[in-house]
């Protein structure tokens, strides 16, 4: 699968989003090695704190139909902002553990903005189960 095509279907997920107090819309779409694509969207509650990312969403769901780590091939997310949507700290974490650190993470908006990297970039020196050791 294509960049482009990922980004598509991330912004399908966006419109899943439940967004009604922020009204700001993020889709996920993660891509796994056997072709098998899951979305992921914001989902938003009155005590914020129990909110969910999408991104967040996306590997989660990809992990409940028993996919790990190292099955992923790709990861894109997409909001409407002026440059490419990057993820949140909570988020940077979570990719950091359950993605490959190479595995390209493409960023970015419904103007078709867009900008490449990966775990190892979005998280330098991030806390992992070696620090827990």
């Amino acid at each position: 699968m294509k960049r482009e095509e990922l980004i598509a279907k991330a912004k399908e997920a966006r419109e899943l989003s439940y967004s009604p107090y922020s009204r700001f819309k993020v889709g996920a779409a993660i891509l796994t090695k056997d072709g098998q694509v899951f979305l992921g969207a914001n989902i938003e509650n009155s005590s914020y704190p129990l909110c969910m990312c999408a991104e967040r969403n996306a590997i989660y769901n990809a992990m409940l139909h028993g996919y790990k780590k190292n099955d992923f091939a790709a990861l894109a997310l997409t909001a409407d902002t002026d440059g490419p949507c990057s993820p949140c700290g909570a988020c940077r974490q979570v990719i950091s553990e359950l993605f490959p650190h190479d595995a390209p993470i493409y960023m970015s908006n419904l103007k078709d903005d867009v900008q490449e990297t990966n775990a190892e970039e979005l998280l330098p020196f991030a806390f992992s189960e070696d620090d827990l050791k």
